[in-house]
Parts: structure tokens; sequence; C-alpha cells
């Protein structure tokens, strides 16, 4: 796996691996994740996810709010576990998912544009220091389906959607348009960070 990563000059000091969690090159999509999970999978809903009884409605792990919760259960965890987290997993410890505020922080630090690179579809984000960081358009899983390939890319978050549990930030782009969104049974991609300090 690549391990390499990018300084965007951002205010944090918050490196970007450049390429997807199972990827080995910027370009190539990687593997797919739902959220909390740290291997892929075959098939992607609630009946196969790990951390709830069958629906989103019954979590029995990071839950905030008892109405989501199996049976009531909350224990207010809003922010993934190292064991959870898809990127320390695989990766080891000087990496991590990001969490919402890191890609809030890359969206209002680089410019962004819809491009090809080496034949494949993505978004590509500069740095006022002029180095860049490419996301491809990987799609997403659910059920045993792969959809939007070229056409999206659904990146994990580390931070859970409080007060919807059912749910964690993710963010979406198009050919078109970016923002933070959620869902969490999905299969989504992942993009690690390390912080400067681990350079």
């Amino acid at each position: 796996m690549n391990k390499t990563y990018v300084d965007l000059g951002l205010p944090s000091g918050t490196l970007w691996a450049t390429c997807n969690v199972g990827a080995n090159s910027p370009e190539e999509y990687g593997d797919y994740f739902a959220w909390g999970e740290i291997h892929p999978k075959n098939v992607y809903d609630w009946s196969t996810y790990k951390y709830c009884n069958g629906g989103g409605d019954k979590l029995t792990k990071y839950c905030d709010d008892s109405e989501f919760g199996n049976n009531g259960f909350t224990d207010n965890l809003t922010t993934l576990l190292p064991s959870d987290d898809a990127a320390t997993a695989n990766w080891g410890s000087d990496w991590c998912m990001p969490s919402d505020d890191q890609w809030e922080e890359l969206l209002e630090n680089t410019t962004n544009v819809w491009t090809t690179q080496n034949g494949v579809n993505g978004r590509l984000f500069t740095g006022n220091n002029g180095n860049s960081l490419f996301l491809p358009a990987a799609g997403h899983r659910w059920d045993g389906g792969l959809y939007s390939v070229g056409s999206s890319g659904l990146y994990w978050s580390s931070s859970l959607l409080t007060g919807r549990p059912g749910g964690a930030w993710r963010f979406y782009f198009s050919s078109d348009c970016y923002y933070m969104d959620y869902l969490r049974s999905n299969g989504l991609s992942v993009r690690a960070v390390r912080s400067a300090r681990q350079n």
C-alpha cells in the first residue's frame, strides 16, 4: 500500500495521504468500508452492518440518542475509536480517517476542480503552496452493487452525525458540486490523514 502523503499548507498542518486505503496510486479506487468497519465485504446494508441489530434505529455502538439505540442503547461515542478506524487499523497508528472539521479545512483552504487524471475522473485539490491532492470518483457500495463509479466520490469522516446517529459525516462530490453529507451502512472510500508532528 502506498502510504505517502502531501502537505497542502493547511492551517492545522494536517497531511493527507496521496491515495485511498486499499489503493497503490492516487487514481486507484481502493477498498470500500462501512462506517466503523475495518474490512471490505461483499454486501453493504443494515443486515450486515457490524454495529446494529438489523437496522439504523437499533445501533449497538456509536449512539448518542436512545431512539436510535438497540433497546434504548447509548454510549455517546461520537468519533471512531482507533480500533474501528479503517485508516488506523489498516495503515497503523500514524494514520486516521479525517474528521468532518478536517474535510471542511481542506475545502476552505484549497481550490478544487473536477478533472481527469491518468484516465480517471475525480477532484483535484490544490493548496496555497502549490501542492495538489487527487480524489478519484470511486462511487460507493450498497447491497452487493457498486454505483456511480466515475461520476461521484464518497469519502468517510471519523465523525458521527450527532443527534442522528444512524448516519455519519461523509464528503461527497460530483462533476458539478461537493458537500458534506451522511450515511453509515454504505461502503465508501477512505482517505487517511496524519498530523504534521508525525512527519
